[in-house]
């Protein structure tokens, strides 16, 4: 009788820690993915924000073709078809090449007198900063579910319920 206890308590025990275990991973997965909601609502907004930069660029610094192209480039991706990894990169492309186009603003005192530029120029800066806290608040969920997916015995968990790395 006691034994029959000890063995239903024990298992009731290992079940609720396979349960909390698999909520953990799932609140981790949610989390991650909300993060990077967040973060891919800016890089969509600065996505947007730059064929109007560069059509006011484009009057004005005609000869600086090659940081336009550039830039030009990465934007003529349909924003909408790319994978999480490819938004990411294409972010972090732009993130780049946009300081240039401020630069150039330097070496062209009408287009830094220009008030539609000095507009797209507040808008993309504070779009920066705000891809900037969601991109680390984006890193620290995914750090924080990828050391849950690889630590015992969460990892079993993971492996049993498909849980992948972020």
């Amino acid at each position: 009788m006691i034994a029959g206890i000890i063995v239903i308590a024990v298992v009731v025990i290992l079940l609720l820690a396979c349960v909390g275990g698999y909520n953990t991973l799932v609140k981790g997965r949610i989390t991650v993915d909300e993060a990077f909601s967040t973060m891919d609502v800016y890089l969509k907004k600065r996505f947007d924000l730059i064929p109007n930069l560069v059509e006011t660029v484009k009057g004005y610094a005609k000869h600086e073709s090659s940081t336009l192209e550039a830039v030009v480039k990465m934007r003529n991706v349909n924003y909408g078809s790319m994978s999480q990894a490819e938004k990411i990169e294409n972010g972090t492309q732009l993130s780049k090449v946009l300081p240039q186009i401020f630069a150039l603003s330097e070496s062209y005192p009408d287009l830094k007198a220009n008030q539609n530029f000095l507009e797209l120029q507040a808008q993309l800066e504070g779009t920066e900063n705000r891809i900037n806290v969601a991109r680390k608040n984006f890193n620290d969920a995914a750090q924080s579910y990828n050391t849950n997916i690889r630590r015992f015995p969460k990892n079993i968990f993971a492996g049993m319920f498909g849980f992948d790395k972020k």
